[in-house]
């Protein structure tokens, strides 16, 4: 896992072809807003986090994020620990994200 700020985050993702970004936020978070292309999968349900988290490709780079950074930072740690090596945490969550964002 390695932890990025907003600008090394972004800028990592965009060059990265192999990139998927996952947000690990509540439903009721990802209603207020989320980043662009961003699957979702809370990881506050552990046993479906922990299911679906078996099943992603361990060949893809995960940029992930949550409100603040804590929780995506405990997402990358379990993502580690079903071998999935290349885990990026975004520092400071979606509240300092000064990029797009989608609302539903």
């Amino acid at each position: 896992m390695a932890d990025l700020n907003q600008n090394q985050w972004r800028e990592k993702l965009q060059k990265d072809n192999d990139a998927v970004i996952i947000d690990v936020r509540t439903d009721e978070e990802i209603a207020e807003g989320y980043i662009p292309g961003a699957q979702k999968i809370n990881v506050q349900d552990s046993v479906a986090f922990y299911e679906k988290a078996q099943k992603l490709d361990p060949n893809k780079n995960y940029y992930i994020y949550c409100h603040a950074g804590g929780r995506s930072a405990l997402a990358c740690a379990i993502l580690n620990s079903v071998g999935i090596e290349n885990t990026y945490n975004l520092l400071g969550g979606i509240c300092e994200w000064e990029g797009e964002i989608i609302t539903d």
